[in-house]
């Protein structure tokens, strides 16, 4: 098994575990910084690596887009070409079918769009996905499946379900004759549970190495997600790594991780870090309008980050106010270490058997 589960809290779902990879082992609860193209937005892989990074996730469809799997398999696959040596998953790139800028029209085939750099017509298979995936050299791929609009009527999210199935099939399929090593499945459903329940159970089918949730924070309420994470995780395999997609903030973090959730991935920390917007032991706060600005205190003070030890609020308030990239690269440093730091702290907690009161105190602290 790649996967292994160590420790599971006794008051809540939460769970620690290891999960072992051709190019080393990550630790669960896990969270990833997101490398869309190849680089996490302003953060070198020397810097990623400080502030303790063990997986990172990267998208197969702006890959294949530019600068081409051919050109990375030539280079020795996206571990050399961008010089990280640790475990990488890799997006299908369902997710831009809601993105405006690739105008996707979607049919049973796959992806129909016009690539925004050649002009070029594309059209991006379940089996293109996993050749993509194969020849970048991804540590765990994600499967092609159609994510539809937080608002999409019931009709259209039963399309969406059934064409993610098919393309479920064909794809691993396709994988596993490739060889690629750990192969996910995306679970879609929008906010309804017995939609949720169906596509999961149609995809156990497969086999999986692990279960992704995908379709959520993507413009429904929180408490609509929260509760229909809640309901849907019983219906995942116990032994097998469930993966929250598009899930970065605090709260939400520590709750998916008490629902038993395993592994997520955000670009909202450094997000929110390009825009002023810091994580702090106290909750978030917009430092360039903060009335402390000048204040020769840490972003943090309970913080321990290389930018926390080294730099003063008033400086990184400087930067950002006159645009300065430095300034976004010092806040999305401390930001994704908050929240990395925050993920093993809960992970030291689920096996010392300490999880549920940690969460309580952080809620408080966070609140």
């Amino acid at each position: 098994m790649s996967f292994t589960i160590e420790a599971a809290d006794k008051q809540t779902q939460a769970r620690a575990g290891i999960f072992k990879t051709a190019h080393g082992i990550f630790h669960t609860p896990a969270f990833m910084p997101v490398a869309t193209k190849g680089t996490v937005k302003t953060v070198s892989v020397e810097e990623l690596e400080t502030m303790g990074t063990e997986v990172i996730i990267a998208n197969a469809l702006h890959l294949h887009i530019r600068p081409g799997e051919d050109h990375l398999a030539r280079t020795g696959g996206l571990h050399k070409f961008m010089c990280w040596n640790k475990p990488i998953f890799t997006d299908s790139g369902g997710f831009q079918i809601i993105r405006k800028n690739f105008n996707i029209r979607i049919t049973d085939s796959g992806l129909n769009f016009k690539d925004f750099i050649s002009g070029a017509h594309r059209l991006y298979t379940p089996e293109l996905c996993m050749e993509v995936q194969k020849a970048i050299g991804s540590d765990i791929a994600m499967l092609l499946d159609d994510c539809p609009r937080h608002d999409a009527k019931k009709r259209k999210l039963v399309e969406a379900i059934e064409r993610t199935i098919g393309w479920a099939k064909r794809g691993i399929e396709h994988g596993r004759g490739l060889g690629i090593p750990h192969i996910f499945v995306i679970v879609q459903g929008g906010t309804e549970l017995d939609l949720r329940q169906w596509c999961a159970e149609a995809l156990q089918n497969f086999k999986p190495d692990g279960y992704a949730i995908g379709g959520l924070s993507i413009g429904e309420s929180k408490e609509a997600m929260m509760k229909i994470l809640e309901l849907s995780v019983p219906h995942l395999p116990q032994e097998k790594p469930r993966y929250l997609m598009g899930v970065g903030s605090s709260k939400e973090l520590l709750n998916a991780i008490a629902l038993g959730i395993d592994i997520f991935d955000s670009a909202f920390p450094t997000q929110l870090a390009r825009h002023g917007t810091l994580f702090s032991s106290s909750g978030r706060y917009n430092l360039k309008g903060l009335a402390g600005k000048k204040e020769n205190v840490p972003l943090d003070e309970n913080c321990d980050c290389e930018v926390c030890v080294k730099y003063s609020r008033a400086y990184i308030h400087h930067l950002l106010k006159e645009k300065e990239m430095l300034g976004m690269r010092l806040a999305s440093i401390h930001n994704l270490y908050f929240i990395l730091n925050l993920v093993r702290k809960a992970r030291s907690a689920i096996l010392n058997g300490t999880f549920n009161s940690f969460k309580k105190e952080m809620e408080e602290r966070l609140a």
